[in-house]
């Protein structure tokens, strides 16, 4: 059985059990966070799907935490999907992995095996390939937040995207939704939003992105990502999850939280962007 060692630990997030499972209910009660631990009403759609960033949590945590105080109304899920960049170019396309388990310091997440056959066999596009997560981080981040919420109960479904166009998106999402319908899933897109430019044109960019995911315009959002160069680096990600979670009944989106670096740690010179949103 495969085991996927976390790459991250330790810089992203603390490696210590304890110190994380603190930070994590700290980004909960941070000012930029939602303010409440509790969990949210119980959703009544089968599927709960969210946009959430993949930074250090020192600088994205208290977004994520809106994100996955979403997630949380979410009791009991079959299975939770997460659909994440590939930033190093290693490994195929589209990858997932066929078996084993992922670690992070809070325990072990045992994959969807099922779901991931089901998926490599309805698109095409999808292959096994550990190598395309072996360094991978914005995957990775995601997972201490929601064993948080469901300790190692629920099989995790990790998909990684290193072509992120519209018609991998499509694809992608076509072969999610098949996989998907009928079953009660949770379902992250993981993306920061643009990088490494003054506050104020980091949020007009931002924005302007945001506001084509909240008209859940396709076409609209890969738009805007090519003319204002908007730097999100999961934009395939997102595009797959508004897809899946439109096909699936949730065809409204809504933002929970929008902040950059900056607010986190005041140096607003060059900042990342970073959002949180949820489909209902």
């Amino acid at each position: 059985m495969p085991l996927r060692k976390p790459a991250v630990a330790g810089q992203f997030y603390p490696s210590d059990p304890s110190e994380l499972s603190r930070l994590i209910d700290s980004c909960y009660t941070h000012p930029l966070g939602p303010g409440r631990t509790s969990p949210a009403p119980a959703a009544d759609a089968g599927t709960v799907a969210v946009v959430s960033p993949h930074a250090g949590y020192i600088y994205s945590g208290p977004v994520a935490a809106h994100s996955y105080l979403h997630v949380s109304s979410m009791r009991k899920p079959d299975t939770i999907v997460v659909v994440a960049p590939n930033h190093y170019g290693m490994g195929s396309g589209v990858s997932t992995f066929s078996d084993g388990e992922w670690e992070t310091p809070l325990g072990r997440m045992r994959v969807d095996a099922a779901s991931a056959a089901r998926l490599v066999e309805t698109c095409d596009l999808v292959t096994v390939d550990a190598d395309a997560h072996r360094l991978e981080h914005s995957l990775e981040v995601q997972l201490p937040f929601l064993q948080r919420i469901y300790g190692d109960s629920v099989p995790l479904l990790p998909v990684s995207m290193l072509f992120q166009d519209i018609d991998t998106s499509i694809a992608l999402s076509k072969g999610l939704v098949k996989v998907l319908r009928g079953r009660k899933a949770v379902l992250v897109a993981s993306s920061d939003l643009t990088h490494y430019e003054p506050a104020a044109a980091a949020m007009k960019k931002d924005s302007a992105l945001i506001k084509q995911v909240l008209d859940m315009d396709l076409n609209g959002f890969y738009s805007t990502l090519e003319r204002l160069d908007v730097s999100a680096c999961g934009y395939g990600a997102i595009a797959t999850v508004m897809q899946t979670a439109a096909a699936l009944g949730l065809g409204k989106a809504e933002l929970l939280k929008h902040a950059t670096s900056g607010d986190a740690q005041g140096d607003n010179l060059q900042v990342v962007g970073y959002a949180a949103l949820r489909f209902v």
